[in-house]
């Protein structure tokens, strides 16, 4: 079966938002890497991009969340743009809880937690890095 792991842009604060997700989540770091770390005279860097992050990676149950810091010579990433959400499915309202709450502390909720129309535990928001979740839990996943 396939697996699907979500891959963010950042805007230099990569690393800030990836321990804020780690403190909710839990875990470690499978993977850093710095662009400092693929310098060489083939690749040269400024020393402003030195300690961004070129690629994080954080598990999460069977998944990795992902991400990078954009280089500056490639611009800059729109952080209001609403393209994709990264969805979190559970296997408790208590689960869904804490992970809205955690996740979205200093962000801008959508959708509170609550029962929906469709008979799962969901709630929608931006989280104060700009990224866009969904937590959903369904008591019964086969209906």
């Amino acid at each position: 079966m396939a697996t699907i792991n979500p891959h963010i842009n950042f805007n230099g604060n990569a690393e800030e938002a990836f321990n804020f997700y780690k403190s909710v989540f839990g875990g470690e770091f499978e993977k850093v890497l710095r662009f400092k770390d693929l310098s060489s005279p083939e690749f040269p860097l400024a020393e402003r991009e030195a300690n961004k992050i070129m690629h994080i990676a954080l598990p999460i149950g069977n998944s990795i969340l992902m991400a990078n810091d954009v280089p500056e010579i490639m611009g800059r990433t729109n952080e209001h743009e609403n393209r994709s959400k990264i969805v979190i499915n559970v296997d408790s309202k208590e689960e869904a809880d804490k992970l809205f709450s955690g996740l979205s502390a200093g962000g801008q909720v959508e959708v509170p937690m609550a029962n929906s129309t469709w008979g799962s535990y969901f709630g929608m928001f931006r989280d104060k890095y700009g990224i866009e979740w969904m937590v959903d839990f369904a008591s019964n996943p086969n209906k």
